[in-house]
């Protein structure tokens, strides 16, 4: 048993083999129960939350003994696959926790090679982590747990991802385009600013990469497409970057790609610092209210105004279902759920999904947060 190779993917539709034979999972529900221990992976993740996970906020009256039937089917299926259940898929009040390593997981490899890539980048090893991120997007089979959307925790965890996924492919872009080879990544840096067409850092990259081929006339109509998309959508103007890279562009001044590359590289690793302390000395993240409130985040933590919320705010300017932050393995990311009035991080509105930074404000509704990277959990105590 101690020799099989047990692995998870998420990182599309959710998956599980042994020594690279996939292994049938059974019904949604049951996957879904699976799905939020792999996304909470090494931590406890309790019973109500997995009925909430799976029920909203209509759990029929039997879904206690439903969450421990599923758990029950799942420690089969390792059973039955050769794997020690007791060894992976232990009880650990107030519910479950699924123990694996980060390289059995998909997501975890991503991180890891992310994170190595960022660093070369940071230190001017453009070739290195060109390599590396590129691995990384590699792990990314589709959209996250594909097979199980419309599960609510689904929904959100993949917004957050998404952040990650967009940050590895704008540094593997200008790795690329920092090594000279600034044509090569024209067709997908056209292919996310369709995807995500807010997305002012993949637009400067598409226009860094037009310029640095000899296609200005492009660069200058790729402003001009998101400035279009940015006034008719959400009426507002290109940010202050995206604005001065188009006038470098008019007045055909050199860009220097390299230093836009460490740069970029440089402010990842900071965030990654952060969580990584947090990480090495078990702290968490917490949300410091102006009232001497304080609420720890593990996992995904969501807010809003209904009682099956990690964190309850009783006020009218707070939606049902208002904001949640997860934590993605390398930094905290709070998104928007529709909320009717918003989350303001830094006195800025966010458009969808946001990465904190320690000390961050964040207002939701009426409510106002410092968000802070402790250096230990028992410092709040």
């Amino acid at each position: 048993m101690a020799d099989k190779r047990l692995e998870f993917g998420l990182l599309g539709p959710l998956e599980m083999s042994v020594d690279g034979a996939l292994v049938p999972l059974g019904t949604p529900k049951q996957r879904a129960v699976l799905a939020m221990l792999l996304v909470n992976r090494n931590s406890p993740v309790g019973v109500d939350r997995l009925i909430t996970a799976l029920w909203d906020e209509s759990p029929p009256s039997g879904a206690r003994a439903s969450i421990h039937s599923y758990v029950s089917n799942l420690r089969k299926l390792l059973t039955g696959s050769g794997v020690d259940p007791r060894t992976v898929l232990v009880a650990a009040p107030p519910g479950y926790r699924l123990n694996i390593s980060n390289d059995t997981c998909d997501l975890g490899r991503f991180i890891a090679e992310k994170t190595a890539g960022m660093h070369a980048a940071a230190a001017g090893r453009f070739e290195q982590a060109s390599q590396h991120l590129s691995t990384a997007l590699a792990e990314w089979r589709g959209p996250v747990l594909e097979d199980l959307e419309g599960f609510r925790f689904v929904d959100t965890f993949n917004t957050s991802l998404v952040e990650e996924k967009i940050l590895a492919h704008t540094a593997q872009a200008e790795a690329e385009i920092a090594c000279g080879r600034a044509f090569t990544v024209i067709t997908e840096l056209e292919a996310l600013t369709a995807e995500h067409p807010y997305r002012e850092q993949l637009w400067a990259q598409l226009m860094t990469a037009y310029y640095l081929s000899d296609r200005q006339s492009d660069a200058l109509a790729a402003y001009r497409r998101v400035q279009k998309s940015l006034a008719d959508d959400l009426g507002i103007d290109p940010g202050q970057n995206l604005r001065a890279l188009n006038d470098r562009i008019l007045r055909q001044e050199p860009l220097d790609a390299k230093k836009n590359a460490m740069t970029t590289a440089a402010v990842a690793i900071t965030v990654l610092e952060q969580y990584t302390l947090s990480s090495d000395t078990k702290a968490v993240a917490y949300l410091h209210e102006v009232n001497g409130r304080s609420f720890p985040l593990r996992g995904s933590t969501t807010i809003g105004r209904l009682s099956d919320n990690d964190i309850v705010l009783d006020s009218p300017k707070v939606s049902r279902h208002h904001a949640v932050i997860v934590d993605t393995g390398t930094s905290y990311i709070i998104d928007d759920l529709r909320s009717s009035n918003g989350v303001h991080v830094q006195d800025q509105r966010i458009r969808s999904a946001a990465t904190l930074h320690d000390g961050d404000r964040v207002r939701i509704g009426d409510h106002e947060f410092t968000f802070q990277i402790a250096g230990n959990a028992d410092d709040e105590g």
